[in-house]
């Protein structure tokens, strides 16, 4: 006779028990046939589960039943019955499949799992978004893997997570079967028939399984028959991950994170580690969990003069093949980076194992991103239907720096569980079809702010995730059968398409310069050589800018250099020829003078009267500008005059306005430049479309490089030294300003080394409460209340505090601590931890001194300074990719340029009707490659955000060390570095402000456009 389940000394409690606690896949699925063996269980789906719920009235166990009971409580599931009879095959047991199977079976579909593996070892650390966290937490997380997300902790491993979702899977009927792979389909032979599936072995019992749904989670080498991929591909990207064994001492546990930072942002941590091992990275993580996890992208030069690559190779694939890399130096590399990163304050690292019981350390290239481009098809045959989906990497393969993987592929999950339902309930299958590709369209640009703020009413419903989401965005007769992406077309200015490019250019320019005095166009070539034409032009659309008869018809080359100038400086033009040039102009330039007044008709044709020169270009040559103001130590400017303050001297000005009267004309610059076809730094030949400019030099994008350092630089961030007519980054211009910072080598995550300044801690909020006990009240300083308030920022420098320790009971009466729990300010994440901690019963009886030292005020300041950096690196981290893929580009346009371009410089004279056809080609491929630069702009005034954001932060925190410090301890020398820094601070934030003010006079003008 078996004892009952709620007995005592009942053997399946002691199975329940281990199936909690086991760590390995064939553990766990063991330890499930065991327990359901012990009760007498057979079967799945919900059935299954209700069983198990019934049979196993154990203490351990009721919470769990009650989450899971909660869970699929939800009116999305009716019960259980949304799918019944509905069959699915789900292919991977990564995070993402098991997921995906978890919904299904809740919606009370029969879900079989394969998973062609039998362990879990990917000990790679995932980066959580709020929803997943919450998400797992409702699962029931923590009664699996009681770590899960304790603390200040975002993350967790990626086995940790399929073990976790694994068990859940299980108890909820999901049928796994590991060691079985999928090779493809088999359609269904006669009209009763299902369809089936390839399976190695061939001999596994699932090969008769019938299904009519395929949800592929495979990963992103793994994609079945018909679906479509494209990519997206930016410069080379070498990515490496390492694991290193966490022993979870004192001193592993004090070395504070990396949530992420970016060379992009904060270079001297970057440049400082190069200088002292030779390490050239572009950005690098740190996370804490079962291992210590550390993922970084490498620059390719580094990696061979360090040995790690043996050879270069022009083939990525053979470049990072096995054969063409020292796996000693690998290793090495790996972790000398991770010792640097963390101020060599970690133990004496070890290498985790991987599957193949070898170091732990994998070499990646994620230059090419791949997507699928839809979500899901149907398939017929014999009158039987399939419905395959896509989730995970074979969707959307992710952008690791991001941590996009993990959430976007539960949101995935979701819609594709939702998809199921509207399929079980009888929908069309072209709506069906429609409605997925509908909200596939969302999900690439999905984020933590730009979701849903209540997570927790998330559901497989679209409409509870995503804001204003339209389900009839794309339409039934879109997706006929298998879904076919609509085209996009694009279409350029009228300028491409017309049939005579030169002849409408011309007229154009004819009528814009017509009656101004000593002005006759009739050519591109001798009509523009005294440089009036050009002033005229000019002075037609922005009469603000240039006073036409103060022009000194007589020099021709300092006239076409002010006009030069003034394009490059107010309108964003950028030249392509030099002013002496101008003024000789011979019918052979006339190529580059065409492409050169190309860019004033597409700026001003698209602003009827006088144009607003507020827009992105003008923003980057304001950056340019002000960066130069700040190194020669004048004054700030109050507003940004070259993006268009309306100050007396040309600007932004209200409709209907009159003009304000232009500036005297100024002496232009001493220009050295005097040959555009040669490159500044290189001295080659440099074509129209590959062709840059700046402070009057021309080059190649590519040369474009930073003297000392050798970094690439871009227009809008560079420093250049008049003396010595060289180019730098800003943290290598010869003479760096006042507020760079002395940042410290190591430990971008936050320096943990012992200090002469004592390490202030952070300033409690209103809303936190106010500290008891006769600590000493910390002061904030002004700038820092601004920083705090306005701009929403925190010290991001103070050490992690170790897990969080069980909270001391309060002694209370019973109904205190609900009551306390909906007083204002008690966030989300708290309150689920509070439950968390009622339900385990945690050990009530910790150390006073942990929580005297870790108070709750500071576990919040510390969250939220996590919270800022993680969103800074990966805003960074998009930058720099979308950067990548505009530089691809670029290039790809420029070998089409130059191609173009001999072959209308060609002395064998080619039929007119072909001359005007290449000449429309190379223009339209300008027209391209001003829109790329454009779209770089904005994002290059994103990069200045990040870096004044970056400096912000640091000085927050070295000046909170100087204000808190008793002023009776404080040295002179003390004193006159509080002022410094609070100095510095002040550049900061009114360079911050300006470029405020920059971005709304920007928005305005937009919207006057």
């Amino acid at each position: 006779m078996s004892v009952p389940a709620d007995e005592p000394g009942n053997p399946a409690h002691a199975i329940f028990e281990r199936f909690l606690r086991a760590g390995e896949c064939r553990e766990v699925l063991g330890c499930f046939v065991e327990l359901c063996q012990q009760l007498g269980l057979q079967g799945s789906g919900l059935q299954l589960y209700h069983g198990l719920k019934a049979a196993l009235n154990y203490w351990n166990a009721k919470a769990l039943w009650s989450k899971l009971d909660k869970k699929a409580g939800h009116k999305d599931y009716d019960q259980g019955t949304a799918c019944a009879g509905t069959k699915c095959l789900v292919v991977g047991a990564g995070p993402c499949g098991l997921r995906a199977a978890i919904e299904l079976a809740l919606l009370g579909a029969r879900v079989v799992l394969l998973e062609k593996r039998d362990s879990f070892s990917r000990n790679n650390v995932l980066h959580l978004w709020p929803f997943t966290i919450h998400d797992l937490r409702a699962l029931g997380a923590k009664k699996f893997y009681g770590r899960f997300c304790t603390g200040t902790l975002d993350h967790i491993s990626i086995r940790q997570l399929q073990l976790i979702l694994l068990k859940v899977a299980l108890l909820l009927g999901v049928e796994v079967h590991i060691n079985v792979k999928f090779e493809g389909l088999v359609p269904p032979t006669h009209k009763a028939g299902g369809w089936q599936a390839v399976l190695q072995p061939s001999s596994s019992p699932l090969t008769h399984y019938e299904f009519d749904i395929l949800i592929s989670a495979g990963g992103g080498k793994f994609v079945p028959e018909g679906f479509k991929r494209k990519e997206t591909r930016g410069k080379l990207a070498i990515g490496i991950t390492t694991n290193f064994i966490n022993r979870h001492s004192r001193a592993e546990v004090e070395v504070a994170e990396i949530s992420g930072v970016a060379r992009i942002y904060n270079q001297k941590f970057f440049q400082n580690l190069y200088n002292k091992t030779g390490i050239d990275l572009e950005n690098i993580v740190y996370y804490k969990d079962d291992t210590h996890y550390f993922v970084m992208t490498a620059k390719k030069q580094s990696l061979l003069k360090k040995g790690v690559i043996l050879q270069d190779k022009a083939d990525i694939e053979s470049l990072l093949s096995p054969e063409n890399v020292n796996w000693d130096a690998l290793l090495s590399y790996a972790k000398e980076a991770a010792n640097f990163s963390t101020n060599y304050c970690l133990p004496e690292l070890e290498f985790a194992l991987n599957h193949r019981d070898l170091p732990d350390v994998d070499m990646f290239d994620f230059t090419c991103m791949t997507r699928s481009e839809n979500a899901a098809l149907v398939r017929e045959h014999n009158g039987s239907r399939l419905l395959l989906g896509l989730v995970g990497d074979c969707l959307v393969e992710p952008f690791w720096p991001l941590g996009t993987g993990v959430a976007r592929g539960f949101l995935a999950a979701f819609d594709a569980a939702w998809m199921v339902r509207r399929w079980a309930a009888g929908t069309p299958p072209l709506e069906v079809l429609a409605e997925r590709e509908s909200i596939y369209q969302h999900l690439s640009q999905t984020s933590p702010d730009n979701t849903n703020k209540n997570i927790s009413q998330y559901s497989i419903d679209p409409a509870t995730r995503y804001p204003n989401i339209n389900l009839q965005a794309i339409k039934a007769s879109q997706v006929p059968g298998q879904w076919t992406p609509r085209g996009r077309v694009t279409t350029g200015s009228a300028l491409v398409g017309a049939s005579t490019v030169s002849e409408e250019l011309l007229s154009w320019c004819q009528a814009s310069t017509a009656g101004y005095p000593g002005v006759a166009v009739t050519n591109f070539s001798t009509s523009w050589t005294s440089g009036l034409a050009l002033c005229a032009l000019i002075h037609h659309f922005r009469p603000d800018l240039v006073d036409f008869d103060s022009v000194d018809s007589q020099d021709a080359i300092q006239t076409n250099q002010i006009m030069l100038d003034i394009a490059e400086q107010e309108l964003g033009i950028q030249p392509v020829l030099s002013s002496v040039e101008m003024a000789t102009m011979t019918e052979p330039d006339r190529l580059d003078l065409i492409t050169y007044l190309s860019h004033f008709y597409q700026v001003f044709r698209t602003s009827p009267g006088p144009l607003s020169p507020c827009g992105t270009r003008g923003a980057l040559l304001f950056l340019s500008k002000l960066q130069k103001t700040l190194r020669e130590g004048q004054t700030l400017p109050r507003a940004p005059m070259a993006a268009g303050t309306a100050t007396g001297q040309g600007g932004c000005q209200a409709p209907g306005a009159t003009p304000a009267c232009p500036p005297p004309l100024q002496p232009p610059r001493e220009r050295t430049g005097e040959n555009s076809d040669a490159c500044y730094f290189c001295g080659c030949r440099v074509y129209i479309l590959e062709r840059a400019s700046a402070e009057g030099r021309f080059f190649h994008r590519g040369c474009f490089q930073c003297r000392r350092c050798g970094a690439t630089l871009r227009l809008g961030d560079y420093a250049f030294d008049e003396e010595d007519g060289h180019f730098y980054c800003s943290l290598h211009y010869p003479h760096p300003p006042s507020m760079d910072l002395a940042r410290d080598e190591a430990s971008p995550g936050g320096d943990v080394r012992e200090e002469e300044v004592p390490r202030a801690e952070p300033q409690q909020t209103a809303e936190e409460g106010e500290e008891t006990g006769g600590r000493r009240k910390i002061i904030l300083t002004p700038l820092e209340k601004l920083s705090l308030s306005t701009l929403n920022l925190t010290s991001e420098a103070e050490p992690e505090p170790p897990l969080k320790p069980p909270r001391l009971r309060p002694q209370a009466a019973p109904e205190a601590l609900p009551a306390r729990r909906q007083g204002h300010g008690a966030c989300q994440e708290e309150e689920e931890e509070e439950e968390e901690e009622e339900e385990e019963k945690i050990d009530t009886q910790k150390d006073l001194r942990e929580e005297e030292k870790y108070p709750t005020w500071k576990r919040t300041l510390a969250r939220r300074a996590r919270e800022s950096q993680m969103k800074r690196f990966c805003r960074a981290q998009a930058i720099q990719r979308r950067l990548e893929e505009i530089e691809v580009t670029f290039r790809e346009l420029e070998q089409q340029g130059i191609k173009l371009e001999k072959l209308l410089r060609d002395e064998n004279e080619s039929p007119a009707d072909q001359q005007t056809q290449w000449t429309n080609q190379l223009l339209y491929l300008v027209q391209k490659k001003n829109n790329l630069m454009t779209e770089e702009s904005d994002l290059m005034i994103a990069v200045q955000e990040l870096k004044l954001e970056e400096q912000q932060c640091q000085l927050d925190e070295k000046l909170r060390s100087y204000m808190n410090k008793e002023d009776t301890l404080k040295t002179p020398e003390d004193e006159k570095a509080e002022q410094e820094i609070l100095k510095q601070l002040v550049e900061v934030v009114n360079k911050r402000n300006i470029l405020i003010q920059l971005q709304e006079e920007k928005r305005l003008s937009e919207l006057q456009a």
